[in-house]
């Protein structure tokens, strides 16, 4: 029902911004999207470390729940519940502020990778002073072995948080380079880069981001992967996409959605999804 393309490409972060919901609301709702049609696209349910506790509180006794972690509290503090319960799939956390120096933050995050070495661990690298030299340095520890791989911003309450089209086409080549893989958060609910009225800013597309990802690792130079970010007509962005449905995504992991039926609700309305039925 939902092509390989498409498994797993929306992570659960119905408890963050701005959809903000209820910590017992958003598991009601993820055991729900866990048994649906469309339950390939679904990825862990997100929850903030200083959440796992009270979440553990919402199990029941027989049940399993995915989750991925983020990163609200010390990167020294992070780490899986002692509950057989919860399976924990990824462990993701800022490692710097804007305009701050990466490296020291990316050096706790490596001894997070080192004490937790079957996880799935996260860096979240602002795109702004110190980028290159943190891919890097995240890029040569993975090639070492550790689990390690790089989460970037696309939104977020200023303008400043929105990269342009060419700088994240910048970024994707930039992992494409380091053969690092990449996951996104933030803005992007919708398929098409669009404006949005509520916030005023323009969002970018997952579809965009998709297909360019794609164009980048076929080797595509960052002016053509910006011309694939910044496109808002969906139609040169269906067919590519349609051709590459039984192959997954190559180094662009996913995104977190505090919403998964708007993206879902794209993909269908593009003809990506069948809307339950096998095509």
């Amino acid at each position: 029902m939902i092509a390989p393309l498409f498994h797993r490409l929306v992570d659960d972060a119905a408890v963050f911004p701005p959809g903000n919901a209820a910590l017992p609301d958003a598991v009601t709702a993820h055991r729900e999207h866990r048994t649906a049609w469309y339950a390939d696209l679904v990825g862990p349910l997100l929850v903030p470390a200083s959440s796992v506790d009270p979440l553990t509180g919402l199990l029941d006794p027989a049940e399993r729940l995915a989750i991925g972690i983020i990163g609200d509290l010390p990167i020294d503090r992070l780490g899986p519940p002692d509950d057989p319960r919860v399976t924990v799939r990824q462990i993701e956390a800022a490692v710097a502020k804007r305009g701050e120096d990466p490296q020291p933050g990316i050096a706790r995050i490596l001894d997070l990778a080192d004490r937790h070495p079957h996880l799935d661990v996260y860096a979240e690298v602002p795109l702004t002073f110190g980028l290159l030299a943190g891919l890097d340095t995240i890029a040569e520890a993975r090639r070492g072995g550790k689990r390690i791989a790089a989460k970037f911003r696309t939104g977020g309450l200023a303008a400043e948080l929105f990269p342009t089209p060419v700088e994240l086409a910048a970024v994707i080549c930039a992992c494409r380079e380091r053969e690092l893989p990449f996951k996104l958060t933030a803005g992007l609910h919708h398929a098409i880069r669009h404006g949005d009225p509520e916030t005023g800013f323009t969002h970018h597309g997952f579809l965009n981001i998709l297909v360019a990802a794609a164009l980048a690792a076929d080797g595509a130079e960052v002016a053509e992967v910006a011309e694939v970010l910044a496109a808002t007509d969906a139609m040169p962005l269906i067919e590519p996409a349609r051709a590459r449905r039984d192959q997954d995504r190559g180094l662009w992991v996913g995104f977190g959605s505090c919403s998964m039926i708007e993206p879902l609700t794209d993909l269908i309305r593009l003809g990506l999804v069948n809307g339950g039925y096998d095509g």
